[in-house]
């Protein structure tokens, strides 16, 4: 298995995307320890093992040093840090304090900041990554989330410089997923039909599920991606069909496929028209 022996750490692990990487992690064979302020709801486990929980609260520096340290001297070493923990609820910026707004700031970018931090020289010892968890609301307007979409802006730039500055023992990298459908998808998109309406807005045709995002870290975070840091990975569908193509009222009355056909058809013709140009400057 990719990650046999391996030791990795997923904050935020409990739920959700965070889940989803560390089950990936699990079934790539690596020994993996999730960290929360509170326990999952059930086991997080797969292909017959079990993450190992422990309580953390991001926030309070002492505690991450001593988490790390923790997870060191019963693994004898750590491999990979998945920045995970994070998120927002919706509030416009007008409707919220900046006290509020900065929290989100704190949870999203200073906290993957200090574990990062925390975890470097045990990462340094193995020659280990880091993999940030971005979020396409960090690379296009963001309303509602506006504090969200501003820190995980930062966190890929954070891990861009991080990967100048700690290599070559250190590789670190940003995977920015798009949708994801979760157990909380209906705080954010509705019910059924809800998620379904917002699944076909992406080219895939829909969100994409936990294990996914988990498949995409677990590359980043394996020898197949050795010669990969600084970079930054977009698994979003094919990210967001442009507004304005479904505003427009020219070509409406044609399938997608039709306007294919038809802008085959211009370039084809376009082609011809160059190779025209071509033979009269000869």
């Amino acid at each position: 298995m990719e990650l046999n022996g391996r030791v990795a750490v997923i904050t935020g692990g409990t739920r959700g995307v965070g889940a989803g990487i560390a089950r990936a992690f699990l079934t790539a064979g690596a020994r993996v320890v999730i960290c929360a302020r509170r326990p999952p709801d059930e086991v997080v486990e797969a292909s017959g093992r079990e993450a190992e929980f422990r309580p953390l609260d991001l926030r309070d520096r002492a505690a991450v040093q001593d988490f790390f340290a923790g997870v060191v001297a019963t693994y004898g070493r750590l491999d990979v840090l998945v920045n995970n923990a994070g998120g927002t609820p919706y509030r416009l910026l007008g409707e919220g304090e900046a006290a509020r707004h900065a929290r989100v700031v704190e949870l999203n970018l200073t906290a993957p900041m200090t574990a990062s931090l925390a975890a470097y020289e045990h990462l340094r010892a193995t020659g280990g990554s880091v993999v940030m968890i971005g979020s396409v609301s960090g690379t296009r307007p963001s309303p509602g989330t506006a504090a969200y979409g501003a820190a995980k802006a930062g966190l890929e730039n954070l891990a861009r410089s991080m990967a100048v500055e700690w290599a070559p023992g250190v590789r670190v990298n940003t995977l920015v997923p798009g949708m994801v459908r979760t157990e909380l998808s209906h705080l954010h998109y509705g019910d059924e039909a809800g998620v379904a309406a917002v699944g076909r807005t992406v080219p895939a045709g829909r969100l994409a599920e936990p294990g996914e995002i988990g498949d995409a870290a677990v590359f980043l975070a394996s020898g197949r991606a050795a010669y990969v840091s600084g970079a930054s990975l977009l698994v979003h569908g094919g990210g967001e069909r442009p507004a304005f193509l479904d505003a427009a009222t020219a070509n409406s009355g044609q399938s997608r496929g039709e306007q294919r056909e038809r802008g085959e058809r211009g370039a084809r013709g376009a082609r011809g028209e160059r190779g025209q140009v071509k033979g009269e400057r000869t």
